[in-house]
């Protein structure tokens, strides 16, 4: 990171795991973690998964601008990001992988693969999964319905 200059920093506590609660130490956001209903939890509150595909398609979406820009590309753009948890069968062993689609309007299919490809080498959320988990980009019509 010698190379890096900080330029933000957040902390966040969690009691409970995914039966209780997440918050921010600054006190502008606390949300209540539940084990979704398709893993046998109550699904009364967010999960880890939810949180974490909310954030990188955030991150994704903002790379993807940056690179946008270096090339001139006006067009709007959106992000769909798709979190998967896996678990090894017998096991307390699991990953996650993602799918990352992107839409820019007025571009062909094979343009938008190539930038959301530059914005994956560009996106920290990226950067900090790289051989970690399954990422999957796949470029999508842009749909000028999703808001």
């Amino acid at each position: 990171m010698s190379n890096y200059e900080k330029v933000y920093s957040t902390t966040a506590w969690n009691t409970g795991g995914r039966d209780g609660r997440s918050y921010l130490t600054d006190g502008s956001q606390s949300l209540k973690i539940a084990t979704p209903k398709a893993l046998g939890g109550s699904g009364e509150g967010t999960n880890p998964e939810e949180l974490f595909a909310l954030g990188y398609s955030a991150c994704f979406h903002s790379a993807l601008e940056v690179v946008k820009g270096q090339h001139q590309v006006k067009g709007a753009s959106q992000v769909k990001q798709e979190i998967d948890l896996y678990k090894k069968p017998d096991a307390a062993d699991f990953r996650l992988g993602t799918v990352i689609q992107v839409g820019i309007e007025g571009l062909d299919l094979d343009q938008v693969q190539k930038l959301a490809e530059e914005a994956h080498t560009v996106c920290p959320y990226s950067k900090a999964t790289q051989g970690n988990m399954d990422v999957k980009i796949e470029a999508i019509e842009y749909d000028p319905e999703v808001k």
